[in-house]
C-alpha cells in the first residue's frame, strides 16, 4: 500500500480526515480569488471562519469546530493557499492576496460576513482582511500574532523578538528550509510544534498528522512563501505600501488571545496591537500556555471565544 504522504499520492487521504470522537465534518472545495480551497464544515448559524497557522492545516481547529457547532455557529476551517487540500499556486502568497482568498471564501459560502478567527499566520491574515475588507468581517479574533505593523516593528527593533522569531529569518534562504522541513519524514515539523508548545505537549498522533500534511508535495515550499514575502518586502515598494495600508484601523470588535509562555511571539510584541483597533478590544492572556493555546487548552480557548462571540456588547 502506498503511504498517503508519498509524492505519488493525492492529499485527499491525508487532509480529509475525521474529527476526534464520532463527529463527522463535511469536507468540500470552494472557489475563491482564482483558486480552489478545501474547507471542513460543521454546524449551522452565523459563520465563523477559522484560519490556521504554520506548520499546520485546518485540522488545528478540530476542537473549536465541535465547540462552535454545539454553540450554534456555522464553523468552517479552511486550508490556506498552498496548504492541506487547497491549490498550490506558483504565486499569490503576499498577505493582501491571501486576505482576498479568505474574504472570497466568505462570499463563496453564501454569507454576507464572517467572524474571523486566526492563529499565527492565519492571525496575520485575519488582521489584514479586517482592515482591507471590513464589510465582510463581522468580528475578529486573533491568537499568537500581533497586528502586522506591530509584528514588523517588533521584528526590526526588538532584539529578543528578532531572536525568538529566528525561524522566519532562516526561511529566507532558497530551498534549504524546504529540505529541512521534509527531512526524516518531516521530523522538524513535529519538533517545532513540540518546542513551541507549553507544558501541555501534543501527543504523537497529533505530531504525525502535521508531519504527514507537510509531506504532501509542494506544501513545504508554499507554506514558507508568505514568510519570505513578509521579510523580503520590508524595503520594497510593495511591502512599504502594504505597511501603509495597514494603518487603516480595524473597526470591528476584536478579541486578542495569547499564551504567556509563547516562545516565538513574545507577549510584549503582541500586546499593544489594540492601538490599531477603533472598536471594542479585549486582550486575554492564557497563563501557562505556549504558541498553540487552541490546542494546548482547547476548553479554555473555546469557552473564551464563544462567550465573546455571543456577547452583544463586547467590552473594550
Amino acid at each position: 500500500m502506498t503511504d498517503p504522504a508519498t509524492p505519488s499520492a493525492q492529499p485527499t487521504s491525508v487532509v480529509r480526515i475525521d474529527l476526534p470522537g464520532d463527529r463527522k465534518v463535511t469536507h468540500r472545495d470552494v472557489a475563491a480569488n482564482g483558486a480552489r480551497f478545501h474547507i471542513a464544515e460543521l454546524g449551522d448559524g452565523p459563520l465563523v471562519l477559522l484560519l490556521h497557522g504554520f506548520p499546520q492545516f485546518w485540522w488545528a481547529w478540530r476542537h473549536q469546530l465541535v465547540a462552535l457547532a454545539d454553540a450554534g455557529f456555522r464553523a468552517v476551517a479552511m486550508d490556506l493557499r498552498g496548504v492541506g487540500g487547497s491549490d498550490r499556486t506558483p504565486r499569490g502568497y503576499d498577505p493582501a492576496n491571501l486576505a482576498l482568498d479568505i474574504t472570497g471564501v466568505v462570499r463563496s459560502l453564501g454569507e454576507p460576513d464572517a467572524a474571523l478567527v486566526g492563529h499565527d499566520l492565519g492571525g496575520y491574515l485575519a488582521w489584514t482582511a479586517a482592515a482591507m475588507r471590513p464589510k465582510l468581517v463581522r468580528r475578529l479574533a486573533v491568537s499568537s500574532m500581533p497586528h502586522p505593523r506591530r509584528w514588523r516593528s517588533a521584528m526590526l527593533s526588538d532584539v529578543r523578538q528578532t531572536t525568538a522569531g529566528s525561524y522566519v529569518w532562516g526561511f529566507q534562504r532558497p530551498w534549504i528550509p524546504e529540505r529541512q522541513l521534509l527531512a526524516d519524514d518531516a521530523a522538524l515539523v513535529g519538533r517545532l510544534v513540540s518546542d513551541w508548545s507549553g507544558p501541555r505537549q501534543p501527543d504523537e498522533e497529533t505530531l504525525e498528522t502535521y508531519r504527514r500534511a507537510m509531506r504532501i508535495p509542494s506544501t513545504a515550499h508554499c507554506s514558507i512563501e508568505p514568510y519570505r514575502w513578509m521579510v523580503r518586502s520590508m524595503a520594497r515598494p510593495d511591502g512599504i505600501q502594504f505597511n501603509r495600508r495597514m494603518k487603516r484601523p480595524v473597526r470591528v470588535p476584536t478579541l486578542h488571545l495569547h499564551g504567556s509562555l509563547d516562545p516565538v511571539m513574545r507577549t510584549r510584541s503582541a500586546a499593544g496591537s489594540g492601538e490599531y483597533v477603533e472598536a471594542p478590544y479585549r486582550w486575554r492572556l492564557f497563563d501557562g500556555l505556549g504558541h498553540f493555546p487552541h490546542e494546548e487548552d482547547p476548553v479554555a480557548f473555546s469557552t473564551e471565544l464563544i462567550n465573546w462571540l455571543k456577547d452583544p456588547e463586547p467590552d473594550r
